[in-house]
């Protein structure tokens, strides 16, 4: 598994480093200190995850974030950020971040998040992340509710992507329906394709935007 470290603090970068450089299945391909040389540097290097720091010189990582998305990369981005309700690390999901971490992470779960991130099959809602959608969407104008009928889900799809806001796995959605897993990851890619997003987080972060999901009714 190919990852870039991207963050202006040397320490912080090597930190990230050592732990990763442990798995005997990551590979560091690069560093890049700023979100501009990020963005070069997944052009080239193609790595199949980037740890992006948010507040950088020259280019912050929503905004390279964002131009790595539009790129069409396959790479799966994870925001580091300080705080767990940043509304930076927020900024980075809707700009296509796949997930974002707390910078004093311990150093199993960021290894566990790496893969959960390049998997793009596991639990993708933690309770921080649930956290920081309904704190945001909180924030913002009144978002009527819907049944997302309007999208052309069905409205098995619709449970699913609720569930998905939950931050159930596939075998935890498979039992709450009573459906084999096979059934669920087929849910889950007409979802994606119908949506037009690219992982199961974006499926989350819309829920909420558009009103499927809202605070507090789970």
């Amino acid at each position: 598994m190919k990852i870039l470290l991207v963050d202006d603090q040397p320490l912080l970068l090597m930190g990230f480093r050592l732990i990763l450089e442990g798995e005997s299945d990551f590979e560091i391909v690069g560093e890049a200190v700023d979100g501009a040389e990020a963005v070069r540097l997944v052009d080239s290097l193609q790595p199949d995850v980037v740890l992006m720091d948010v507040r950088m010189p020259v280019m912050d990582g929503i905004e390279a974030t964002r131009k790595i998305v539009a790129s069409g990369a396959s790479a799966r981005v994870i925001i580091l950020t300080t705080f767990d309700l940043d509304e930076y690390a927020f900024a980075g999901l809707q700009a296509g971040a796949s997930a974002f971490l707390l910078k004093n992470v311990a150093p199993a779960e960021l290894v566990g998040a790496v893969r959960v991130v390049s998997s793009g099959e596991a639990v993708v809602a933690p309770r921080v992340t649930q956290r920081l959608l309904e704190n945001f969407v909180r924030a913002t104008p009144a978002i009527p509710v819907s049944d997302g009928s309007e999208m052309g889900l069905t409205s098995r799809e619709v449970e699913v992507v609720r569930a998905l806001a939950e931050g159930l796995s596939n075998a935890e959605i498979a039992h709450r329906f009573y459906l084999s897993e096979a059934t669920v990851k087929t849910h889950v890619r007409r979802i994606l394709t119908k949506l037009d997003l690219r992982d199961r987080v974006q499926v989350v972060v819309w829920a909420y935007e558009s009103g499927v999901v809202v605070p507090g009714s789970e």
